[in-house]
């Protein structure tokens, strides 16, 4: 097999990042030497590689289902929004400037054209099938002239194009058929058909349905995939979709000890990487949920300040909304508090931001004796380390450098060192995401909150958060194995698109 396909969507959230994960985890299983690829996208949701690259956490995720590392090659453009209308952009792994939409869109991208085929023609030559997905909906007929990750990319590279559809939404065959009908004749012969996601119910009644829309547009429906909680792994489009992520929507087991553990995670402004707060919810007994307001912190056991691409912006919303107040108190209580990243800079003393808000010297919240200064050139690194006695692992991505003027050291080199991050009592801070899914430090972790807030709650001995992400990759490559048509789907892999599609009216408009 020497071949790529393109995962479209006829929406945002249609399902493209977990039906991407999952046809490349199902290939792998058939002995396939597969690799993701999404030329362009827009997440504050992203991981940092083994060579120091910043790319989206979903093809990271994608590339996990592959079994393979994940490499800058997988997604050469990230934006990462800074505010309605401006996006810092990340070429190959490297922040390259703050671009309005509007500038981006007027120029810039249609440059990243041909970096992006090239990164695409570099995976494919050395990977046997490449599985990219789209961004958005295809037929964003206002966007089609500079596109470089929908049609743009399948028309440049020649891959034949799935499109999936959520029919939980409702709508999913005019969408489908309209997804089609506002494409131009060159980029319809691409589309070799559909993928309907989320069904619920008896598949029979649906089969009318799809046998009128392939006599509508002369393509078949590859499959039927039906809806499953828990699915949303490190999906990128924000709060809405964390919350029916993974974990969170998962059965939730009996707490070992005698009373659970709340974890209140403030839904700051343009938070990233909330994903963070994934491996806590996979524990027994702990109990997770995202908060905007003071009284919401009240029965909280500890209290999670997360990142963010706003970290002055987050600590003025925290100011207006009571939350700042809310949070000294706690402090003042020794009651258990833990920043990461932008969370654990806007607890320090004062930030000089010449380079994210421009703000210049902002007070803090004067939590940690720790001073913040923005620097030009963003920190991305995949450290290692030791913290509560345990090994942890984590990556960073920020600006902002700490100065720890006192405390106690949070996370340290196997000599004692200090490496990263701030304690005062039961105050923590660390720069690493995705420390809490080193297992041995997770469980630390909560026994010193569970102590601290007085609960009887005993972390789980086993829990593997490992094990549990392989898990939920397996199932999605169970649900294209089991309910999709595979032998179709391996020949449109491997052939391309169907010749003779028919064209459907209207097409783009001239």
């Amino acid at each position: 097999m020497n071949g790529g396909l393109l995962v479209a969507g006829t929406t945002s959230d249609a399902g493209k990042s977990v039906v991407t994960a999952g046809i490349c985890r199902w290939l792998v299983r058939q002995g396939v030497k597969v690799a993701p690829f999404k030329a362009q996208n827009m997440s504050l949701n992203s991981f940092v590689t083994r060579e120091g690259a910043e790319i989206g956490r979903a093809q990271a995720m994608q590339a996990q289902a592959c079994r393979v590392e994940p490499t800058a090659l997988m997604n050469p453009v990230l934006l990462k929004p800074g505010g309605e209308r401006s996006s810092q952009v990340v070429l190959l792994g490297k922040p390259v400037g703050e671009m309005s939409a509007r500038g981006y869109h007027g120029g810039r991208q249609q440059q990243l054209l041909g970096t992006v085929l090239d990164c695409l023609a570099e995976l494919r030559g050395t990977y046997d099938a490449v599985i990219c997905e789209g961004a958005g909906s295809p037929a964003e007929i206002n966007l089609r002239r500079t596109d470089i990750v929908n049609m743009g990319i399948a028309r440049g590279a020649g891959l034949p194009v799935l499109v999936v559809g959520d029919i939980d939404r409702g709508g999913v065959f005019a969408s489908f058929f309209g997804t089609v009908a506002l494409l131009a004749p060159e980029d319809q012969a691409l589309v070799a058909g559909f993928l309907v996601n989320k069904f619920r119910g008896d598949v029979s009644l649906l089969e009318p349905g799809l046998e009128m829309l392939h006599g509508l547009t002369g393509r078949h429906t590859y499959g039927v995939l039906p809806f499953r909680h828990g699915l949303g792994i490190d999906e990128e489009d924000g709060l809405r979709v964390s919350l029916r992520g993974t974990v969170r929507e998962s059965a939730v087991a009996p707490p070992v000890g005698e009373d659970v553990l709340r974890v209140a995670v403030c839904a700051i402004p343009l938070m990233s990487n909330f994903t963070d707060v994934d491996a806590l919810a996979a524990e027994p007994g702990v109990v997770v949920r995202f908060v905007d307001r003071p009284e919401e912190l009240a029965d909280a056991d500890l209290v999670i300040v997360p990142g963010t691409r706003g970290t002055v912006r987050a600590l003025r919303w925290l100011r207006e909304r009571g939350l700042a107040d809310a949070i000294a108190r706690r402090v003042a209580g020794q009651r258990p508090v833990l920043g990461i990243c932008g969370g654990f800079q806007l607890l320090g003393e004062h930030i000089e931001d010449e380079i994210e808000s421009r703000a210049g010297h902002v007070d803090g919240l004067g939590l940690l004796p720790v001073r913040v200064r923005f620097a030009r050139e963003k920190t991305l690194t995949r450290p290692v380390g030791e913290a509560l006695g345990e090994h942890v692992e984590g990556y960073e991505i920020h600006h902002g450098v700490a100065e720890v003027t006192g405390g106690e050291a949070f996370i340290s080199d196997d000599e004692g060192h200090s490496l990263d991050g701030c304690r005062v009592g039961q105050t923590w801070g660390t720069h690493w995401h995705g420390s809490l899914e080193s297992d041995g430090f997770r469980r630390a972790f909560l026994r010193e909150v569970a102590a601290a807030a007085g609960r009887r709650f005993v972390p789980a001995p086993d829990t593997s958060f490992a094990a549990l992400r392989e898990e939920q990759l397996d199932r999605l490559g169970d649900l294209i194995e089991h309910h999709a048509d595979t032998d179709a789907l391996w020949r449109l892999i491997e052939s391309g698109a169907p010749q003779g599609l028919p064209f459907i009216p209207p097409g783009a408009p001239a």
